[in-house]
């Protein structure tokens, strides 16, 4: 399960001071006085805040609660130094009182239509590990360092999130050219930009109601780039045909995969529909499951077996499911994330008579098909073994998913992606549209970007030799990276790395001291979440704990990217080696 975090309770916020004004009715008259509290907040990743120095808890809004406070001095605000705790409380010295505190913010809460207590509480139970506490503490340590807070690290190193160009990555000048010509055509006279680009971008704008891309697309995208992306699937798959009206354009892979993934959202005899997905998964997949109120059903990966997937494991955990839920659809996530591993064709092919046996949609997540790196290891689409498998297999539903995202394009804030729909139902399909023409459409600067990874230059055009050298030093970079991560952890004492076979993540288990458990018990931290607030503290790293993808009871992992450039990596390597081997010190 993903670590609880209920960061529905608290702003997302820096350090902020909240004002309390406190009513107090003497005995003696009706006097009121009033006495001001600041209260310093600080982020933190349990479920609760507050200062155990003055007993007082940091109240919700909209809510009122009965406090005793003990007489005090006037006494220097004590600050807590730990990154999670709430921080001081100041007041002038009072009586023993009972007293109804009442924040001015509560005051305005009761005032307004929408409270804590009556918005959808699926969305209170959604959570996003990848953008979590940790990463808020990490915003709040950077904004310290610009204001010149001393730390023992000059920067904050944000190996949390695969997020290419943030870490350093240069962006594809063929890409980047296209995108300048459909978004300021007078780029068009520039001669210094090659005539391919152009040829691209004309035929993009000449796709755009007024020749803009400022103006709607169709709501399943612009069809010349939905024809160019079913193209590029029919020569992934060596001719397998692929129906450009089976592609719809989204918002990132993720769009698509809300989209659909809503579609099936349907009780089945009463029961919740169940979505199968893999122990670690995406987080995206737990938050839209959790936000669509249906049943999350957990399948382990085989850590043992370079994180493979193993049907037996699939058939017990859909028994289980089946006692509470209706599983509907199998999420697969190839080349893996968090995981790095890259499945093969075999595995693929068992994964399919699986979903088959069972009456499963499958969802195949291949974001990541151009992030292959271990020697020996190929990705294969499902698309392309379902349909060289035969009846009845190649009848199955399938919705695959790609993004301009991740790859050698590494585009992340242009929001690029689609899913690819095959063997849909005619009328489902027509729902389906029906579904996302209330969205209007995917943001067209996306779908640009998108259509130059599905229509790349091609060999005897001016931008072929550059495009295809800029994308292979991308990728040999990151395989050299992926090497490196995953050697330097299996030299620490207490790690176990799997090697990264692909995508851009390395997942290794690390094996705690008694005494940091302990610890983290105390704190009421999970020990991986723990592990990484003292991480991020000590040496400015932010990561993800293992809890917030998920893993098997009694084990502890973290998420790190293998995306900062090669010198930062060694660097952050090196830091962490360092911070392992003190923390086993202090701990031991």
């Amino acid at each position: 399960m993903c670590e609880r975090a209920h960061h529905h309770r608290f702003p997302a916020r820096p350090p902020a001071c909240l004002r309390v004004c406190v009513p107090s009715n003497r005995t003696t008259g009706q006097s009121k006085r009033t006495m001001s509290l600041s209260l310093v907040l600080r982020q933190r990743s349990a479920a609760t805040a507050a200062v155990s120095a003055r007993g007082l808890h940091l109240m919700r809004p909209g809510s009122v609660y009965n406090f005793r406070l003990a007489a005090v001095a006037a006494a220097a605000p004590q600050q807590s130094h730990h990154p999670g705790a709430a921080g001081a409380v100041a007041s002038s010295p009072i009586n023993h009182h009972h007293r109804t505190f009442l924040t001015m913010a509560c005051a305005q809460q009761q005032q307004r239509c929408v409270s804590i207590d009556n918005i959808n509480p699926a969305i209170k139970t959604m959570e996003y590990a990848v953008r979590g506490p940790l990463v808020i503490r990490a915003g709040v340590i950077e904004k310290e360092l610009e204001e010149g807070v001393k730390k023992p690290f000059k920067e904050v190193i944000r190996a949390n999130i695969g997020d290419c160009h943030a870490m350093g990555q240069p962006p594809i000048t063929f890409i980047r050219q296209v995108l300048g010509l459909v978004s300021y055509p007078p780029l068009f006279d520039d001669p210094t930009i090659p005539a391919d680009a152009k040829q691209r971008a004309r035929a993009i704008l000449d796709g755009c109601k007024g020749g803009s891309v400022g103006s709607y697309s169709d709501s399943a995208g612009i069809e010349v780039i939905r024809r160019h992306a079913a193209e590029y699937i029919q020569r992934r798959d060596g001719g397998i045909p692929a129906d450009w009206q089976n592609i719809i354009l989204s918002a990132g892979a993720s769009g698509g995969i809300k989209v659909l993934m809503a579609l099936l959202r349907c009780p089945i005899d009463g029961k919740k529909p169940g979505v199968m997905i893999p122990i670690p998964q995406y987080p995206l997949y737990s938050a839209t499951i959790a936000e669509f109120d249906m049943e999350q059903i957990g399948y382990y990966l085989d850590e043992a077996n370079k994180w493979g997937l193993d049907i037996a494991e699939l058939e017990r955990s859909l028994a289980e499911a089946r006692k509470v839920s209706a599983p509907r659809i199998l999420v697969v996530i190839n080349p893996g994330n968090p995981t790095g591993q890259v499945l093969s064709r075999a595995n693929i092919e068992d994964i399919i008579k699986f979903a088959h046996r069972e009456r499963l949609v499958l969802f195949a997540d291949e974001v990541y098909q151009d992030n292959v790196y271990e020697p020996g290891s190929q990705f294969h689409s499902f698309k392309k073994v379902m349909m060289e498998m035969g009846a009845p297999y190649s009848g199955m539903e399938l919705c695959s998913f790609m993004s301009c995202s991740k790859g050698y394009m590494g585009e992340c804030g242009i929001r690029g992606g689609y899913a690819e729909i095959v063997n849909l139902c005619p009328d489902v399909r027509t729902m389906l549209l029906k579904c996302i023409s209330a969205q209007l459409c995917p943001t067209t600067a996306g779908q640009a970007v998108l259509d130059c990874v599905v229509h790349p230059p091609q060999k005897g055009e001016p931008s072929y030799e550059r495009f295809e050298r800029e994308k292979a030093a991308v990728l040999e970079s990151l395989r050299e990276r992926a090497e490196l991560v995953a050697r330097t952890f299996n030299s620490i004492e207490g790690f176990t790395c799997n090697p990264v076979q692909g995508a851009m993540y390395a997942f290794p288990q690390i094996r705690l001291p008694p005494k940091a458990l302990e610890a983290a018990k105390k704190e009421g931290k999970p020990a991986d979440t723990f592990y990484a607030f003292q991480l991020l503290e000590e040496t400015g790293i932010c990561i993800v704990p293992g809890s917030g993808f998920g893993q098997r009871p009694g084990t502890y992992h973290f998420r790190t990217t293998i995306l900062p450039q090669p010198e930062k990596l060694k660097e952050m390597l090196g830091l962490f080696k360092s911070f392992h081997e003190k923390f086993l010190q202090k701990y031991k």
